[in-house]
């Protein structure tokens, strides 16, 4: 009888890997009925930029794994971690749940920055940064791409929508969430036993 199987055993390609296509092929998927469905929904949210940058999002870690291989093994929690929050997103406004659910938006801007910060934890993780260097790259890197979120939503489409009137407040709302994501996937870093090397 096999003995049990301990949880590194979840990261073989056999698992991971069709998990990981899945979710990238399930983020395409929504940007593309996004963008022929014709849905309200989609309006007005600077969805060109999104099928941009979405995609490059999700392929990055792939990209650059590939064009350095230096490791090893391929950083299937780094790249699952920063695909969620751009799925979480596409499928929020697929929904449209940010027109009908209140705290749908700031309960995304808190639990996708800390997906998202929680990838550069792994990515620390990964290489054996010492704790209090992991803890100020995962928040320095959450609370950035907070800030470069809020100008690149500014630019898409804000500053020539009806929600300009209100952006000033909303947009210090959202970057306190992000910093807010981004300090408790500083904390869950500090939590994770150190690698061995």
């Amino acid at each position: 009888m096999r003995g049990f199987q301990p949880v590194s055993s979840l990261r073989s390609p056999s698992l991971v890997f069709w998990l990981n296509l899945a979710l990238k092929a399930a983020l395409i998927g929504l940007l593309i009925f996004g963008a022929f469905s014709g849905l309200q929904q989609f309006e007005g949210k600077g969805y060109l930029w999104r099928l941009i940058t979405y995609p490059i999002a999700a392929l990055v870690v792939p990209v650059v794994w590939t064009a350095l291989r230096r490791k090893p093994t391929y950083p299937y929690p780094v790249d699952l971690l920063l695909t969620l929050p751009f799925l979480i997103d596409t499928a929020g406004n697929a929904l449209d749940l940010y027109d009908t659910i209140e705290w749908w938006d700031d309960a995304n801007h808190f639990v996708n920055w800390m997906l998202i910060s929680g990838a550069a934890g792994a990515l620390a993780w990964r290489n054996r940064i010492p704790l209090w260097e992991t803890m100020a790259f995962v928040i320095g890197f959450g609370a950035t791409a907070a800030i470069l979120w809020e100008v690149g939503e500014y630019f898409a489409f804000i500053r020539h929508s009806e929600e300009l009137a209100t952006a000033y407040s909303d947009t210090l709302g959202d970057m306190a969430l992000g910093l807010a994501g981004s300090a408790v996937a500083s904390l869950a870093a500090a939590l994770l036993p150190s690698r061995p090397p």
